[in-house]
């Protein structure tokens, strides 16, 4: 069986993204996703229309991969960058938290994400399973356009 680190990431999040946008109906942008940054490193707002689709979809690879809980300081931290000051030398920024924190929320409500005490949240069964029926899928459309591929599934 074909898991979510077995195929490429970029791919996988893009299915999950559409999943997510037409089955899951909990996840939803709220009304300010429109005119918020993502971080103090951006200077706008995402361009993409689907960019809350395409963050809870990443954030779910994330406690996937991870394996243990996850808080929202770590994914603040993952999702931060370098903050370009001019002149002067960049330095490290976190991400904000609240869009994190309202995915992460959504998700809990979808049955997909659980908290664990103050540790942070981890995927629920029925967030496994999605997550590797979704790779599954990912993975039969790369072996369709790549034929060669066929023998590591």
């Amino acid at each position: 069986m074909v898991n979510v680190k077995e195929v490429p990431a970029d791919v996988f999040i893009e299915e999950l993204a559409k999943y997510l946008k037409d089955n899951v109906g909990v996840v939803r942008p709220p009304t300010w996703a429109l005119f918020v940054k993502t971080s103090p490193t951006k200077e706008r707002v995402p361009n993409s229309t689907d960019w809350w689709y395409v963050r809870a979809a990443s954030i779910l690879r994330k406690l996937y991969v991870s394996g243990k809980p996850v808080g929202v300081g770590t994914l603040r931290n993952v999702y931060g960058g370098l903050k370009r000051r001019g002149s002067a030398p960049p330095h490290f920024r976190r991400s904000g938290s609240s869009v994190i924190r309202h995915i992460l929320h959504q998700l809990e409500a979808a049955g997909l994400v659980v908290r664990v005490g103050k540790e942070g949240r981890t995927l629920t069964p029925k967030g496994m399973s999605l997550m590797d029926y979704v790779a599954s899928e990912v993975f039969k459309k790369l072996v369709e356009l790549r034929p060669e591929l066929s023998k590591y599934g």
